[in-house]
């Protein structure tokens, strides 16, 4: 945004941030429910079995896929801005912040992973188990209280990034276009990036373009991590761990994040039947249900350092472009 609309858009920012805190997800006709459906159809409809066998043309059914899917409806949320803010300004701001909402997932982060840490307290681990699936790709089936607790502290950290930083960077980048553009990015990667036959090629474009734009945001995420914790360890971690993870962005992320809250992650974890040998995250003890907290409070703590700068940078542009 130009720099004369940057405290309108942290404004916008802030009200979609409160807006998530009070409103949350919603519980019916959830935007990228829909989305998700949406996505799955246009996969079955357009990734032909018969070009299994070409690899540039599943490519090409992604790349066409994906713009349908993430370019369009970005394209329409910036003729929806422009019109309203002929109308008002502040319908226009008002879109903003509720395209912000839409995209933001902070209270659900909180809502699905602290149970997974109230379970563990209480040693109820069949609710822990049944919870911290609901999150998470590993088999849970078998996994004992320290496995469920070291899969809880990594997604509270990793989706720290995705729900909410990688959502709040491009609003102040772009505003409602931009979020939306992400947000879109972002689903279609957790739907399309995987290495299957059936996903390697169709979601090849899905997911680098996710690592893409996640490229800044996550590195952010990481150093708000780092500054709001042990800062020199999780440094640390980021330096030395990162570059051993096999994901470009969820690795500094991680290891700063494990670092910041002094927690041992990584390590074995079980898909699909088989046990997965994952380079350590992080330093300190193993996981616990203490350290499930700590990092979702880590989370918030970012966030709202995040907000603090983008409020005080708003302030100064107001105070340089008031006349005297």
């Amino acid at each position: 945004m130009l720099m004369q609309a940057w405290p309108a858009c942290v404004a916008a920012a802030l009200a979609g941030v409160l807006l998530d805190r009070w409103l949350g997800e919603p519980r019916r006709w959830h935007p990228l429910v829909g989305f998700g459906r949406i996505a799955s159809a246009l996969e079955r409809r357009i990734n032909d079995p018969a070009h299994r066998g070409a690899p540039w043309w599943q490519r090409l059914a992604g790349v066409a896929g994906w713009c349908a899917l993430v370019l369009v409806p970005a394209a329409l949320a910036w003729g929806l801005v422009e019109a309203a803010a002929r109308w008002h300004p502040l319908a226009a701001l008002a879109l903003h912040a509720l395209a912000l909402y839409a995209a933001l997932g902070a209270r659900s982060l909180h809502q699905h992973v602290a149970p997974i840490a109230a379970a563990l307290t209480a040693s109820d681990l069949p609710t822990a188990r049944k919870l911290t699936a609901r999150i998470v790709s590993r088999d849970t089936a078998d996994a004992d209280a320290e496995a469920l607790a070291r899969a809880a502290c990594e997604s509270a950290l990793e989706n720290g990034n995705d729900a909410i930083f990688g959502a709040l960077f491009w609003f102040l980048v772009g505003g409602a276009p931009a979020v939306i553009a992400f947000r879109l990015a972002n689903t279609l990667d957790a739907m399309w990036g995987y290495r299957t036959p059936r996903l390697l090629y169709f979601g090849w474009a899905a997911a680098r373009i996710d690592d893409l734009l996640n490229l800044i945001p996550a590195r952010l995420t990481a150093l708000s991590y780092a500054l709001l914790g042990a800062t020199a360890q999780a440094l640390r971690c980021w330096r030395t761990q990162a570059p051993a993870w096999s994901s470009p962005n969820a690795g500094p992320v991680m290891a700063a994040g494990a670092g910041a809250v002094g927690v041992q992650l990584g390590g074995p974890a079980r898909y699909h039947g088989e046990i997965e040998q994952r380079p350590p995250l992080g330093a300190g003890t193993a996981p616990q249900a203490a350290h499930v907290m700590a990092c979702l409070r880590l989370v918030d703590r970012a966030l709202w350092l995040w907000l603090v700068l983008a409020g005080a940078s708003a302030l100064v542009v107001l105070a340089v472009s008031t006349p005297t």
